[in-house]
């Protein structure tokens, strides 16, 4: 199976590495050896303005591991269909967090985040915890 990390996600697992202390990110991605693992475009700009990714070397490093899923028309759609979904009903989220679960819906892929009640309101979208 195909999964996008959220941001949380990624940052969970540089603290966990920094600690050389296991946790939930870590415990995650043993319990899911076999998946792959993809980052958004937005999850990566995210990392750009982080603490752990001042330097531009250490956001490469942050990033590497993970192919990044790219802006695309359905990307776009996506996010307007969703906007207006939860605008009308008063529940919109984060800009950021909605081109995330928007590039997740188009491309038909779960997401791995502690975020999971913002990202609940999203209809259609598969949110794991870890």
């Amino acid at each position: 199976m195909e999964l996008i990390l959220d941001t949380n996600f990624v940052v969970a697992l540089e603290r966990e590495a920094r600690r050389k202390v296991p946790g939930p990110a870590h415990g995650f991605l043993r319990l899911h050896r076999e998946d792959r693992f993809t980052l958004t475009f937005t999850v990566v700009g995210e990392l750009a303005c982080g603490q752990s990714a001042t330097a531009r070397r250490d956001w490469e490093r942050l990033c590497q591991p993970f192919p990044v899923l790219d802006w695309t028309r359905e990307v776009a759609w996506q996010y307007g269909e969703l906007f207006r979904h939860l605008q009308a009903r008063g529940q919109l989220i984060g800009t950021n967090d909605l081109w995330i679960a928007a590039t997740a819906l188009a491309h038909g892929r779960p997401l791995v985040t502690n975020s999971t009640a913002e990202f609940a309101r999203v209809p259609g979208l598969d949110v794991r915890p870890f």
